[in-house]
């Protein structure tokens, strides 16, 4: 089994949202992803089954409170850090929760993160 050799703690990565993801928090601020399904693919699946032109992703109240935190200038500690006094015992175990929901992110290319300088 080949090994990874990361030379950077992925905690200390500064994650960006996309500029093309739309967004909106409601009164009891839980955050709405708006991802518009674009591309000839897509465009096949709404004429052909009925798929919506624009995709609405809820996330939960942790992901909703983290969400807006997302601002290429915190790392996932600092955010971590605001998660913990938010949430206390909640959150836990919460930093491989907060690298499993930044990995989730990025792979739908919701995220991306800062270069490292």
């Amino acid at each position: 089994m080949k090994k990874n050799n990361v030379s950077e703690n992925f905690l200390e990565r500064r994650p960006i949202r996309s500029a093309l993801i739309n967004w909106s928090q409601s009164d009891d601020g839980r955050v709405t992803l708006e991802i518009e399904n674009t591309g000839f693919f897509n465009k096949i699946a709404q004429k052909f089954f009925g798929k919506p032109p624009v995709t609405y992703v809820h996330l939960d109240k942790t992901g909703s409170f983290v969400w807006p935190l997302i601002d290429g200038e915190k790392d996932i500690i600092e955010i971590g850090e605001l998660v913990k006094e938010k949430f206390g015992d909640e959150a836990e175990p919460l930093y491989e929760r907060l690298a499993k929901f930044f990995q989730i992110l990025e792979s739908y290319n919701f995220i991306m993160f800062r270069e490292q300088s």
